[in-house]
Parts: structure tokens; C-alpha cells; sequence
């Protein structure tokens, strides 16, 4: 392939990947991180090479298969978010010691701002704990680039190596020459060592000392040495930048007319930061401006405060990402140029993010107000989070967390001696990823609430990825499933059924069942079981379209969109009263069942009133 190729960053991480021969790739889905697994497919079967490559049911489980392949001396990687590396962290934490025999990456996307996650953590913060390298992309071409880079330190010195781009390098597009697919031909041949693979804390001392002594080593390699990106420039003043923050600061160093006055480096490899340019930096500049993401590890790193300005003093915001206007601020300020007055942001109006019109987990939360009012409602990490417009989420904590914050707050409750009616949510792919151990621990507990496991048979947040009950892989191919149902009984549960939300006045019952058993004997379960109406391979199994209007009986209450806050559900002020949207209206014909007037009906495809 000689033609360049316009690809999204984590497409180009992907094309890495292959590129490099990997053999291993794994990954949970994860906003901004999602698309690294499912580019590895198409990369894959465009270049015709042999990968193994799957959602896993965690990341946890993820790594430790990734990392498991590359001691039989395979490529191997694993991708996730920022707040998936969490979940992940045991077992990174002790293969740092034990080390690899093939490459590994561990990709770790991080999301400053935060877009779409609960934190705007730092990875790079992990990889300092775990004591492993991190290399910090500033586009998406360099991300590809630093995967090849990546696989070689592993190899060289024989352990992790974290790649960590952001989302403006995930998400952003770039025209990418790709390079030359160059097989490894490996094959999987594992070495027995127990005393490193099966390491105790006897023998783990002694690989503490081994991993100082690498990190040591990787802070001389030449190969990821800070680069001056304008060699020509005088001053004893210097920037010093990592990841996007490097991009958007040598762009505005060009514009600004200091391109050749104010000497920038782009740093690479953030940690372990090479020792001998922390050397350099000291010795040639009286004032050291650092500009990164999130966290302040580059700046932990050069320890003279005195002279060097960052997020630890102050000089730089906090929190949050380095926008372009944010670094020409900074830059301006660093320089001693006058600032620009910044601009009120415009404060947007429009609709708040809301469920998806026809949304099956709208009519869940609407029939759990109905089931339990003075209900508290725990939810998780998904789509289902915006519950919060419908009144029917409380608490959002973190994947699985759902579970574990219904049996506190049973517990709690209970040593008052005041009993309370507890209804938890949460999706099904988040229920096998960490739903399972707290269930257990509630079903041994006694705890008593009502989890509600809202099955839309995918991971629709992220992109419609498969579930361990889909039976399909990441490439489309039959996979084992598991069955719901059995488990939830095989975690000891004593009350589990299935409702189809869209019957509202239906799965309202059913929840009322539960919550009385949950009162009575423990944790009841009830699945929530239809597909998602963006999920184009479900398609055949959504309900029949009925076509629905609002009769004169509409007084204007509101209740619909407020309660029920359909985005096919308008109201026009003019009129003052409600009407249906026909282009975003989706037939499911569950507001019917909502309006206290029985104002929104059901037309006669014959013509005349039902």
C-alpha cells in the first residue's frame, strides 16, 4: 500500500499494531479507546496476517491474556480507557516485575477534560507507580509510530511499555502513509522459569532491583530522548511539552513570531524522563515553562522549582485539557508578551443529552418510579446513566458499583431499623464485566434491593460491541454465550425474571413483584430484555411500529416530557400543549401507557379513533 490512507487515531494505532506483527490483541470498550480493537480487525484481514484479537469480559481479564502471550515470546497488546486501567492495575503492577518475553503494549487512552468518563485521570501516573515506561503521542501518525518504538523497548529491556494517547489523538483524523506489514514469524514457545513467573516474595526483591535497574537503562536509551523541534532558537527560556499539549504549543510558537526565540523540546517518553536532558535543561535555561496533560509528571521529574513552571506551581490550570487558546495563553505570559483578552464562551441552549427515542431503558426507569417512588435508585457506567434525567438514578460511582451501592444502602437502612425500597440498574454488558462478584456478596449478605439488569444484548455506548451472551467476537465470528439467566440463579439469586420493557403496565408488575420478594427473602433480579434501536443487527427483533398522536384531550401538563422525556415528545409553546415529532418518533408506542390524561393514543391505520 503506497497511497496515503486518512485514518482516525486510534485506526492508526491499530495499522501499528499490525505493522509491528503483533500476534495478541485484546481490549474491554471503552470511549476513547473503542475503535483500537475493531481497526485491528479490518487491519488485520486487509493485510491477511494471523492475529488473535477479542473483547475481553474486563480489563482485567484483557491484560492478563495479552500479557500471558507475550511469554511465549509473541507481540502482543492490550487497549483500554483511562479508567479501565484501574480495573486492570493488579496484574500491571506485578508484570512490570516479572517482565515479558515478546513486545507488550498496554494501551491506555486517556480522556483530559474528561468527554465521556467519571475522571480525567492520568495514566502516566499509573505508569510511574507500576514502574513502567510511557511513551506520549501528539498525533495520530506519531501514535502509530511509537507502537513500532514501544515493541522495542519491551524487547530490549524485557518489560511493559504503556502507550498513552488522549482523545484529541484518538478521535482526531490525519493523512497517514502506512507502512510495510513486516510478519515476525514467531511461534509460541514458553520457557519455564518459575522463579520469575511464578515469582515469590522472596525472589520479587530481587526483580524490584532488576525493574530500578531497567527503568535506569530506558532513561539513557537515545531512542526516545526529548527532541528540540527548533534547534536554531537562543534565549535561557524553554518549553517543555508532552502529547497534544507539544502540537498545539509548536503550532502558536510558529504563529506567534517565537519560533526563534524561545527553545521548545517535545518529551516522548514522560516517564522515566532520560536524565541526562533533566541535565541539559538546568544547565542551559534559567526558566522552564512544562506543558502536559494531565497530570504534573514531567515537572515531578525536574525537581529545581525555582525555575521551572508548570501545573505544581500554579502557572498552569490544574484540571482539565490544554486547548490551543489555553497553551497561547501560557506561552504569551512565559514570553512576556502582552495576553489576549480571552472571549466569553457562548453558553449554548438546546436539548440536554437524553435517551435515544424508543429507548427501552427510558420505560424501565419510568416503570421503576411507578414501582418503588420513594425508591433509591443506584445505577452504572452506560447510556442507562442518563437516567438522571428521568429521576431514576441517585448514585453513579463506577463499573459494577451498581450492585455493591444497593447492598450498602440495604445496610445502612437496616441498622436504623428503617426499610426502604432499593432498585438498581445497570447495563448487561457492565453486569459481566464486574456486576457478578458484588451480586454474590448480596445474595451471602442478605442484602435486599431489586437489581434491574437492562439486557439491550450489546455494549451500545461505545459502538454496539458484542456481549459474553452475544455468541459473536470482535470479527464477527461464533463465539460461546453465556446464558443470563443461569448465572444470575448460579450467583444464588432467588428471584429472576424477564420483562420486555416496552409492556409498560406489564413490566411495571413485574417490578412490584420484585420489590415485594426483595423485601421479604433478598436480592431479586429482573432482566430487562429487549434491543437497542440503534443496533442495526437487531433490527428484526424490535416490536412492530405503531403510529401514535395527541388527541385534543392534552392539556399541556407536561408530564410526558418531563417524566417520560421522549425526544419524539415536543411541546409547542405556542400552543401549549404537546405533539409527536414524526421523524424522531419511533413507533414503540410506550408513551401511550404515560400520559395521566390518556391524551397521546394510538391511530387507526383504517383512518378513524381507536
Amino acid at each position: 500500500m503506497n497511497e496515503r490512507v486518512l485514518m482516525l487515531g486510534n485506526e492508526a494505532i491499530a495499522r501499528g499494531l499490525v505493522e509491528s506483527g503483533c500476534s495478541v490483541a485484546t481490549s474491554y470498550p471503552g470511549t476513547p479507546a473503542s475503535e483500537i480493537l475493531s481497526s485491528a480487525v479490518q487491519w488485520r484481514k486487509a493485510c491477511g496476517v494471523p492475529m488473535h484479537i477479542q473483547w475481553a469480559v474486563n480489563e482485567k481479564v484483557a491484560l492478563e491474556i495479552a500479557y500471558t502471550a507475550s511469554l511465549t515470546g509473541l507481540r502482543s497488546a492490550v487497549s483500554m480507557k483511562q479508567v479501565g486501567l484501574n480495573v486492570a492495575s493488579d496484574p500491571l503492577m506485578s508484570a512490570a516485575y516479572t517482565g515479558v518475553m515478546g513486545g507488550f503494549l498496554v494501551i491506555s487512552a486517556d480522556d483530559p477534560g474528561p468527554h465521556s468518563s467519571q475522571t480525567e485521570q492520568d495514566s502516566r501516573l499509573m505508569a510511574m507507580m507500576a514502574k513502567v515506561p510511557v511513551l506520549d503521542p501528539s498525533s495520530p501518525a506519531y501514535a502509530r509510530e511509537l507502537v513500532e518504538i514501544g515493541y522495542e523497548i519491551s524487547e530490549i529491556f524485557r518489560i511493559p511499555v504503556m502507550l498513552r494517547p488522549t482523545t484529541r489523538v484518538c478521535h482526531a483524523c490525519q493523512d497517514i502513509l502506512p507502512g510495510e506489514v513486516r510478519p515476525l514469524r514467531r511461534e509460541a514457545d514458553f520457557r519455564k522459569s518459575p522463579a520469575r513467573w511464578a515469582a515469590t516474595p522472596a525472589f520479587r526483591f530481587e526483580l524490584h532491583r532488576e525493574l530500578a535497574e531497567k527503568l535506569a537503562a530506558i532513561a539513557a536509551w537515545p531512542r526516545t530522548a526529548p527532541a528540540r523541534l527548533n534547534p536554531h532558537a537562543e534565549g535561557r527560556r524553554a518549553v517543555v511539552a508532552s502529547g497534544v499539549a507539544a502540537a498545539h504549543a509548536g503550532e502558536i510558537l510558529l504563529e506567534s513570531g517565537l519560533w526563534d526565540r524561545l527553545p521548545i523540546y517535545r518529551v516522548v517518553q514522560p516517564f522515566p524522563l532520560h536524565t541526562a536532558f533533566i541535565a541539559h535543561l538546568f544547565a542551559a535555561y534559567e526558566e522552564i515553562l512544562v506543558l502536559e496533560e494531565t497530570a504534573a509528571v514531567i515537572e515531578m521529574q525536574l525537581l529545581d522549582r525555582r525555575r521551572v513552571r508548570g501545573r505544581m506551581t500554579g502557572t498552569v490550570p490544574e484540571a482539565g485539557e490544554l486547548l490551543p487558546e489555553i497553551v497561547e495563553r501560557l506561552i504569551a505570559e512565559f514570553a512576556g508578551l502582552p495576553v489576549k483578552e480571552e472571549s466569553a464562551t457562548a453558553k449554548g441552549g438546546g436539548r440536554r443529552p437524553t435517551l435515544c427515542a424508543g429507548c427501552p431503558h427510558r420505560s424501565s426507569f419510568y416503570a421503576i418510579k411507578k414501582a418503588a417512588p420513594k425508591g433509591i435508585y443506584p445505577s452504572d457506567i452506560g447510556c442507562y446513566t442518563l437516567g438522571l434525567n428521568l429521576g431514576g438514578v441517585d448514585t453513579v460511582l463506577c463499573m459494577g458499583a451498581a450492585v455493591s451501592q444497593a447492598a450498602g444502602f440495604y445496610q445502612a437502612y437496616r441498622l436504623a431499623g428503617k426499610p426502604v425500597d432499593i432498585v438498581a440498574t445497570i447495563g448487561d454488558s457492565t453486569f459481566y464485566h464486574a456486576g457478578v462478584p458484588p451480586l454474590i456478596d448480596a445474595v451471602v449478605q442478605g442484602a435486599r434491593f431489586v437489581l434491574v439488569i437492562l439486557d439491550n444484548s450489546t455494549t451500545a455506548m461505545t459502538g454496539f460491541q458484542a456481549t459474553p451472551a452475544t455468541g459473536i467476537g470482535a470479527a464477527n465470528e461464533p463465539t460461546g454465550a453465556v446464558d443470563m439467566e443461569s448465572l444470575v440463579r448460579g450467583c444464588g439469586v432467588g428471584f429472576c425474571k424477564v420483562g420486555t420493557p416496552s409492556r409498560l403496565p406489564e413490566f411495571t408488575g413485574l417490578l412490584k413483584e420484585a420489590v415485594a420478594f426483595s423485601h421479604e427473602r433478598g436480592p431479586a433480579v429482573v432482566i430487562a430484555r429487549e434491543p437497542c434501536v440503534m443496533d442495526r443487527r437487531q433490527s428484526n427483533r424490535l416490536p412492530p411500529r405503531r403510529k401514535v398522536r395527541v388527541n385534543e384531550e392534552c392539556n399541556g401538563c407536561r408530564h410526558c416530557t418531563e417524566q417520560f422525556e421522549c425526544p419524539a415528545l415536543v411541546y409547542d409553546e405556542g400552543g401549549q400543549r404537546i405533539f409527536v415529532d414524526t421523524l424522531q418518533c419511533t413507533g414503540c408506542g410506550v408513551c401511550l401507557h404515560v400520559c395521566p390524561r390518556s391524551a397521546i393514543v394510538e391511530e387507526d391505520p383504517g383512518g378513524g379513533n381507536p
